[in-house]
């Protein structure tokens, strides 16, 4: 049940996106694995879904390993984002006891927001995101 709901959740994301992605959408269909993940910052990995990750809008398939977890860091533009698979945090402000969020979970991140974004699970965890604006990642020192 929980596969279903977090499929249902991409799809109402990924809609959404294409909406705010304007009138160049085009027909497409692309099976899950024929994605093109590259790698942003080792051993973060995307695949771009719609739209231009530098320069918004855009949705994103976003792929971590298990037990791993990003620096504390901001962005310049806020971002939603759903679990696919895994189980997920996404702590603010450096809070010590975040919410596990596994498939169908969501979290959102204002613009500026200091957090981290971590895969808690011991197998691989897969996220879909999506933003009107480009996508940065800056480190907190």
């Amino acid at each position: 049940m929980s596969r279903i709901l977090s499929l249902a959740a991409l799809c109402a994301l990924s809609l959404t996106t294409a909406a705010h992605a304007g009138s160049d959408v085009s027909n497409n269909a692309v099976p899950a694995d024929q994605r093109e993940f590259f790698t942003v910052s080792d051993p973060i990995q995307f695949a771009v879904a719609t739209g231009d990750l530098q320069n918004g809008p855009q949705g994103t398939f976003g792929r971590f390993p298990g037990n791993f977890i990003t620096p504390v860091h901001t962005h310049s533009h806020a971002y939603q984002a759903v679990v696919i698979s895994g189980e997920m945090t996404n702590p603010f402000d450096r809070e010590k006891n975040p919410p596990v969020m596994g498939p169908g979970s969501f979290w959102s991140v204002a613009a500026n927001a200091e957090h981290a974004t971590a895969c808690v699970s011991e197998e691989p965890c897969e996220f879909f995101m999506f933003a009107n604006e480009g996508f940065d990642f800056t480190v907190v020192e």
